[in-house]
């Protein structure tokens, strides 16, 4: 009779052990997945960069010369973007940028040296269409556009004295490319190429001048 208790007893013990093993609740902690950054929305920023450009000047009285003015650049640009859910994105950017672009080259008259031509280009802006694809915060992209610039010219003999001078504004095409990366929520860097076509800026005297010019720019801009 006490073997058959004390069975009795260790089998209900046994029974609530294993009751409340099974009331044991395991947490599984929770894993934090960052959120993938958005493109969309504005953004204002700086750029520098250096151009160099590749034109000719032709004139009905001297012969045609060579215009290739290179040097540093400046500016600003604003523009904005919106991504698809597939990772396209598509925006607008507009930008507005000084240069010391210049050059002097020697004019010639019926294949003697007559002079020197300084032509420096100004300014130049764009106002460009942008498609991307997104690859969380890398933007790698290419854009294209109408191109507006300021080209300055002006002719010397051969002492040195301005024989003539003129500016023109022109409008043109550009095209480039480049990539972005998203630093912060609202910082971004951008390493850009470009390549613009000016066409013909006209001049007084009949001399027109036609460039081309490329350039590398870095910028930085905040994103709202």
């Amino acid at each position: 009779m006490k073997k058959l208790l004390l069975a009795s007893t260790f089998l209900c013990a046994m029974s609530g052990y294993s009751l409340a093993a099974d009331a044991v609740v395991v947490e599984v902690p929770e894993v934090y997945v960052a959120p993938v950054f958005s493109w969309t929305g504005g953004y204002i920023g700086g750029q520098v960069g250096y151009l160099w450009g590749d034109g000719s000047a032709s004139s009905a009285i001297f012969d045609d010369s060579d215009v290739e003015p290179d040097g540093w650049l400046g500016g600003v640009y604003v523009g904005y973007n919106y991504q698809f859910t597939n990772n396209v994105v598509l925006g607008i950017d507009a930008d507005f940028a000084w240069t010391g672009a210049d050059d002097d080259s020697t004019i010639f008259l019926g294949g003697l040296e007559a002079g020197t031509l300084h032509s420096e280009l100004d300014w130049e802006g764009a106002v460009r269409a942008r498609l991307g694809y997104a690859v969380d915060r890398w933007l790698p992209y290419i854009a294209g556009g109408v191109a507006f610039g300021k080209l300055d010219g002006q002719a010397f003999d051969l002492t040195g004295a301005s024989i003539a001078s003129d500016d023109e504004t022109n409008t043109g095409w550009t095209i480039g490319a480049g990539l972005e990366y998203a630093f912060t929520d609202n910082v971004i860097g951008r390493a850009e190429y470009r390549y613009t076509d000016f066409g013909d800026f006209d001049f007084g005297g009949d001399i027109s001048t036609d460039m081309t010019t490329n350039d590398v720019r870095l910028g930085i801009a905040y994103k709202f």
